[in-house]
C-alpha cells in the first residue's frame, strides 16, 4: 500500500523544481494532485506527468499573492476535488540585493509571494480542514530563514515569517486533528543553483558537510513524511534538508 493512498494534495509552486518532485513524489506514492503554478503552461505540464503516473490532477494558474484569486481557486478547487487532505505552500521567489539599494518594490514581491501567499492558501482551505478534522499543512521555507544571508533580507524575512507562522497554525488547529509544519532546503540543484557559476557552488559547499547539492527529490521525500500517516504525532517543527549546513 503507497503512503498516500487516497490523498488529494494541493502544490503550490508545481510547475518546476522542488514543487514539480513534490506533486510526482505524492502521486507515486497514490495520492491525486492539484498544481498551482502562476503560468497555466507549467500546471498544465505537471498535471499532465502526474495523470501519467496513473492519478487523477487538476491544473489551476494562480498568483499566489492574491487573496480574490486564491480564494477564488480554492473554492473551485473543493468543488472539482470534493476534498483536500494536503495543502504544500511551496510557491516562492526571490529578489536579492544588498539592503540599502533595496526597493521596497522587491521587498514586497518577496513577502506578498513567499509569505502572504502561504497565508492566502492556509486559510482558504483552513475551514475545511477543520470540518474534515484532519489535514496536513506543509511550508517550504529556507534554511536562510534560520539563518539569514546578505543581499537576501526580504527573502530571508519571508522564510522566517514563514517558520512562525506555521508554528502559530499549528497551535491553533492542532486540537481538530490537523498538523503543520514546515521544509527548510538548504542549497538544492534547480533553476537557481544552476545560473551560478562553478567558482560559487565550490564556496557553497564549503558549508556543506556532506559535500554536495541536494535534489529537488529529497526536499519531496521530506514533504512526503511530513504528509503521511507516519507523522500523525509531529507538528510545528522544522525539518531542515541541508545536508547538514545549519546542524
Amino acid at each position: 500500500m503507497s503512503q498516500l493512498d487516497g490523498k488529494i494534495a494541493v502544490v503550490t509552486g508545481a510547475g518546476r523544481g522542488i514543487g514539480r518532485a513534490i506533486a510526482l513524489k505524492f502521486a507515486a506514492e497514490g495520492a491525486d494532485v492539484v498544481c498551482v503554478s502562476r503560468t497555466e503552461a507549467n500546471s498544465q505540464k505537471v498535471a499532465d506527468e502526474v495523470r501519467a503516473l496513473g492519478r487523477k490532477a487538476w491544473a489551476f494558474a494562480v498568483d499566489v499573492a492574491d487573496a480574490e484569486a486564491v480564494g477564488a481557486a480554492a473554492k473551485q478547487i473543493l468543488a472539482d476535488a470534493t476534498r483536500v487532505d494536503i495543502l504544500v505552500n511551496n510557491a516562492g521567489v526571490t529578489r536579492d540585493g544588498l539592503l540599502m539599494r533595496m526597493s521596497e518594490e522587491d521587498w514586497d514581491t518577496v513577502l506578498n509571494t513567499n509569505l502572504k501567499g502561504a497565508f492566502n492558501f492556509v486559510k482558504a482551505f483552513a475551514r475545511s480542514f477543520i470540518k474534515q478534522k484532519s489535514g496536513r499543512i506543509i511550508n517550504v521555507a529556507s534554511v536562510i530563514g534560520l539563518i539569514g544571508n546578505a543581499g537576501q533580507a526580504n527573502y530571508a524575512a519571508s522564510k522566517a515569517g514563514l517558520i512562525g507562522f506555521t508554528k502559530s497554525v499549528a497551535r491553533e488547529v492542532a486540537s481538530r486533528g490537523i498538523t503543520a509544519n514546515i521544509v527548510a532546503p538548504g542549497f538544492i540543484d534547480t533553476d537557481m543553483t544552476a545560473a551560478l557559476n562553478d567558482d560559487q557552488k565550490a564556496e557553497i559547499l564549503k558549508a556543506v558537510p556532506l559535500g554536495v547539492l541536494g535534489k529537488p527529490e529529497d526536499v519531496a521525500c521530506a514533504a512526503l513524511y511530513l504528509a503521511s500517516d507516519a507523522a500523525r504525532y509531529i507538528t510545528g517543527q522544522v525539518l531542515t534538508v541541508d545536508g547538514g549546513m545549519v546542524m
